[in-house]
């Protein structure tokens, strides 16, 4: 008990929690400047649907890796110069909504 009271190690043990949150800042800094959402899983990187539509692209073409390419390319811009929306909030909402049926 006499070690609870004692300064040093409640200074030493709020020295060691800063440099925890400090850590955890930078890792949410860098996810962020990565461009995964907060809060959303990996379904809404702007990464992966910039590769689905480069995947729906190739299979309507013949040449799959140009498709592939060229999709993950417009989905990438697409996501960093306009507003895109997260698709699995809206079916996740289109689907509970369907549940609860008309009002």
């Amino acid at each position: 008990m006499a070690d609870d009271k004692d300064p040093l190690k409640q200074l030493k043990d709020l020295t060691r929690l800063k440099k925890q949150l400090e850590a955890i800042q930078r890792r949410v800094e860098d996810d962020v400047s990565v461009g995964i959402p907060q809060g959303d899983s990996v379904l809404g990187s702007p990464f992966l649907k910039g590769f689905l539509a480069g995947y729906a692209v190739a299979k309507l073409r013949s040449s799959a890796f140009l498709g592939v390419l060229l999709g993950t390319v417009t989905g990438i811009y697409a996501a960093q110069n306009y507003q895109v929306p997260n698709v699995e909030r809206t079916l996740k909402e289109f689907i509970n909504s369907c549940k609860k049926g008309p009002k």
